[in-house]
């Protein structure tokens, strides 16, 4: 019988969590499973308890940031994350193909589909979904300041910095000899197909290519907004003519002042170089059977 380890954050995304551990009471088959729940106390604390733990199936009961902290400590391990999305946004549930609906998402865990994904990295650390610079990273660290959440409040924060835009100048290279120069709203490196909420930034982003997606959102008109949001999350951001897409292995991206950088939704400050890389399925996740080789 093999052991699931459920990692619970118990304020992500606001929500109670409650309803989603009668679930896992009710729904988690245990014929397959013995089962442990942890809640966490602090940030960091969910990375330290998936790496302690002996478990077959690491569970991330939480939003984007615990998702990240549980899994960047299984990235490289025999451990397999599972998900249980009940955060902000949900980036990686959403490109897995995994239920915000805790009674789905619990039922995927019983059909036990492992498979590999690839991790990516910026300055050595690590990222599942997008990591940005620019106007996005901007609003994830005002969306970390505020005491709201949810996707209402981060439209609000996106409009605030686009009323202030100034925007930086990068310069892209990747390792196939692609260059780019010029202005630019933000700077996305995705490894999955969107920030959240699915909204897919590079709609064709594979979790299982060993490559990763450079996408430049350059310089539009405020009018072009309803224009390009609705691309945005019918999937079709790629047809957009503001938008320039690089797909590669490596890159080194340069701008042109230190600033604020997301990963996977979290903030930080940091510098004006970076050097991105892909290791090819280096974490195992647990996903929907119907989604096996469609990641």
């Amino acid at each position: 019988m093999k052991k699931v380890f459920f990692i619970v954050n118990p304020i992500s995304g606001g929500k109670d969590k409650s309803w989603i551990l009668a679930a896992v009471g009710k729904y988690l088959d245990g014929s397959l499973y013995r089962t442990e729940i942890c809640q966490t106390e602090c940030q960091g604390q969910a990375g330290e308890m998936a790496r302690d733990s002996d478990a077959d199936i690491v569970v991330a009961v939480g939003g984007d940031g615990t998702v990240s902290e549980v899994a960047h400590a299984l990235v490289g391990s025999q451990k397999a994350l599972g998900i249980i999305p009940c955060g902000s946004g949900d980036g990686l549930a959403f490109h897995l193909g995994l239920s915000r609906i805790p009674t789905l998402a619990v039922k995927t865990l019983n059909d036990a589909c492992v498979t590999q994904i690839d991790v990516a990295f910026i300055n050595e650390r690590p990222f599942l979904c997008t990591a940005g610079m620019g106007l996005d990273a901007n609003v994830s660290a005002d969306f970390a300041r505020s005491s709201r959440r949810g996707l209402p409040r981060y439209i609000s924060l996106a409009w605030d910095e686009w009323r202030n835009k100034d925007f930086d100048r990068y310069t892209i290279r990747s390792d196939n000899g692609e260059s780019w120069s010029g202005n630019a709203v933000l700077v996305t490196v995705a490894n999955a197909n969107q920030w959240g909420n699915q909204a897919r930034i590079a709609p064709m982003a594979s979790l299982q290519d060993g490559l990763l997606d450079v996408v430049v959102v350059r310089p539009f008109n405020t009018l072009e907004i309803p224009g390009e949001a609705i691309r945005l999350m019918a999937g079709l951001a790629d047809t957009s003519s503001h938008l320039l897409y690089f797909r590669g292995s490596g890159f080194h991206i340069e701008r042109s002042r230190p600033g604020a950088l997301h990963l996977d939704g979290e903030p930080l400050q940091e510098g004006e170089s970076f050097d991105i890389g892909v290791r090819k399925g280096a974490l195992n996740v647990v996903v929907p059977s119907s989604r096996l080789h469609k990641i």
